[in-house]
């Protein structure tokens, strides 16, 4: 490397340079000291070939391959100086050798990354550009000390809408969302995009997208790849706008052979090879490049859990690409050697192994507590589990249970079950798994290390994910552990902005203030019993402060205000309880919930007295 100091009018910004063809750099951070001193670290150039290669006289010019900030700096520095009538300072340059793009490329990233961070969408533009001269992952990653797993996120970029990652790059999309979408087809991202520029819909971020992307929705029947016509389980929505398969077996079951089929089509057609992608996997452009057929390019089949079925034609890995740039044949399409044996024999050998694994396994609970645990995480063909999404349109409710002391002491759970089952700690659950085999094994044979009492802990999280909101299942556990709501609940700004009904409201000022402070303000409106209910809670206006305050309805067993019924938790109640004493009248008889919610309202009176 040689050292120079050259005139600003023989440099100019090299095409390999990060930020080559975007805005004017902010130099404000070091322009004052340009101003002060000049630059003091040299940019890095490297000649440039004259275009009459040397000879005529043509003046030598100079790429700056890192350090374009420093050059804006001083040429700003310089028009300065020759208003002022100074003389202008030459700038120090250290001249590389000749070498190809791609070391210019890297040089100028990592000069870039260590002055002045680059955000991820700007790496992803410098990765491209390297993967195409020739780098791969592992490249990347010793070049710029980012682990592979790092350096696949960022390509990854490479799948969005470019509208997406420019919001991304801008701050308007968190990480948590844009990795998920990375995962979207197309017309997913599109959808999602509809909703983000629409000020009245819900758009689904983080943990609550990846449900909505895979698996929070019906199977659309523009998915699929077969003839839907008189077949059973479609349903319409209101408008009738839209169809979707309501049985997800059925329409896999139709649709891996309508996959097939075109599989076969395409291999008829003279394709090399057809492979198709599966649900767990994804097909990530920046790996492969365009090859026609008779180069030996390929057809990828995308399969998304979505349903949704995409065809890449004429696709080979960038290895082979590269292979075939030297002029080196590729393995296009190996013939299947024939099996060892039949798909006859092969069955009767899976069916007698199964009957001997579940047999033998009826012995070890252990085993088979492990295996339904893993089962319940990943889930499997017979097992689909998904989370709860504890979804909401409401803003004020959506905060609320986000940020509540229940949420916080389970998120701390959740970490620690990732952590002991190897998970990375930015999955937003533990369970949601899309059926994948080896993952299952994988997380059974986690599970078969781990002591019982752990093992128990994850069974305890693993349910807590999966338990259904509004079922009768919340009850009956909260009774049988006893949840005491005041540990985790408090009244905020959501809970009284929802109250609304004047009867409830005043009963509610019994509870918190008394009989006679409830009469008192009977026939006041719903703002004033609202400002005695804060007033009391929060211990202001004179008024006293009562501690560990619960509405009837969140408490295990719940009760009910009024005898009006309509209160979820009241009847799920009336179920347990029924559960509970077989011999009692229907639950489900509307007589029934009015028979169990009146003695409650009649003893209210006491309790408040008391």
């Amino acid at each position: 490397m040689e050292l120079q100091f050259i005139e600003l009018g023989k440099l100019v910004v090299s095409k390999t340079n990060m930020r080559y063809r975007r805005q004017a750099p902010d130099v404000a951070d070091i322009l004052p000291t340009v101003r002060k001193r000049g630059v003091i670290v040299p940019v890095l150039v490297r000649r440039v070939p004259a275009p009459d290669g040397g000879m005529g006289g043509s003046p030598e010019t100079f790429e700056i391959v890192a350090g374009a900030r420093r050059f804006t700096a001083a040429s700003i520095v310089a028009d300065e100086r020759r208003e002022a009538g100074q003389d202008v300072e030459p700038m120090p340059c250290a001249i590389l050798s000749d070498s190809d793009d791609a070391d210019a490329i890297e040089a100028s990233l990592i000069e870039n990354v260590a002055r002045l961070d680059a955000d991820e969408v700007t790496q992803w533009e410098t990765f491209t550009r390297l993967v195409k001269e020739g780098r791969d992952v592992a490249d990347l990653s010793a070049t710029f000390g980012i682990p592979e797993l790092g350096v696949k996120r960022i390509l990854a970029l490479g799948n969005l809408m470019p509208r997406i990652r420019t919001l991304y790059r801008s701050g308007e999309i968190d990480p948590a969302t844009v990795r998920h979408l990375t995962m979207a087809s197309k017309s997913q991202q599109r959808a999602w995009l509809a909703l983000f520029d629409d000020a009245e819909a819900y758009v689904p971020t983080g943990h609550q997208l990846k449900a909505w992307l895979f698996g929070g929705q019906s199977i659309p029947v523009k998915h699929a790849l077969f003839d839907c016509e008189g077949m059973n389980g479609i349903v319409s929505d209101l408008f009738g706008e839209d169809r979707y398969f309501a049985d997800a077996d059925t329409f896999w079951t139709a649709q891996s052979e309508a996959i097939q089929a075109r599989r076969g089509d395409y291999l008829d057609a003279g394709w090399p090879d057809v492979v198709i992608v599966p649900q767990h996997e994804y097909f990530s452009t920046w790996e492969y490049e365009k090859a026609p057929k008779r180069k030996g390019g390929r057809v990828y089949i995308d399969v998304r859990s979505s349903g949704e079925v995409t065809f890449h034609e004429g696709y080979i890995t960038r290895l082979e690409a590269r292979r075939l740039a030297k002029g080196e044949a590729i393995d296009t399409g190996r013939k299947p050697p024939r099996p060892e044996v039949t798909g006859t024999m092969l069955t009767y050998i899976d069916l007698h192994r199964h009957a001997a694994v579940r047999a033998a396994l009826t012995a070890r609970p252990n085993v088979a507590l492990r295996l339904m645990v893993a089962h319940a995480i990943v889930g499997s063909p017979l097992w689909t589990v998904k989370p709860e999404p504890q979804w909401t349109r409401n803003d004020w409710v959506r905060e609320s249970i986000e940020t509540c002391k229940a949420e916080t002491d389970f998120d701390e759970k959740r970490r620690a079950v990732l952590a002991v089952l190897g998970f990375s700690p930015d999955e937003p659950t533990v369970t949601g798994g899309n059926g994948d085999g080896v993952g299952l094994v994988s997380v059974f044979l986690r599970l078969l290390e781990l002591p019982d009492l752990v093992v128990m802990d994850v069974i305890a999280l693993v349910m807590g994910e999966t338990l259904s909101l509004g079922s009768a299942a919340v009850e009956a556990v909260g009774q049988e552990i006893g949840v005491d709501m005041a540990r985790y609940w408090q009244a905020d700004d959501a809970f009284l902005e929802l109250l609304r009904d004047k009867e409830v409201l005043t009963r509610i000022v019994a509870d918190v203030a008394g009989e006679t402070v409830a009469s008192a303000n009977a026939g006041e409106k719903t703002k004033t019993l609202k400002a005695i209910i804060r007033n009391h809670l929060a211990g202001t206006e004179g008024r006293t402060r009562i501690e560990g305050w619960v509405p009837k309805w969140m408490t295990f067993p719940p009760d009910a205000y009024t005898s009006r019924g309509g209160v979820g938790t009241v009847e799920k109640a009336a179920s347990v309880a029924a559960a509970r004493n077989p011999d009692d009248p229907d639950p489900a008889d509307p007589g029934t919930v009015a028979g169990l919610l009146e003695p409650q309202s009649e003893a209210a009176p006491e309790r408040e007295a008391a």
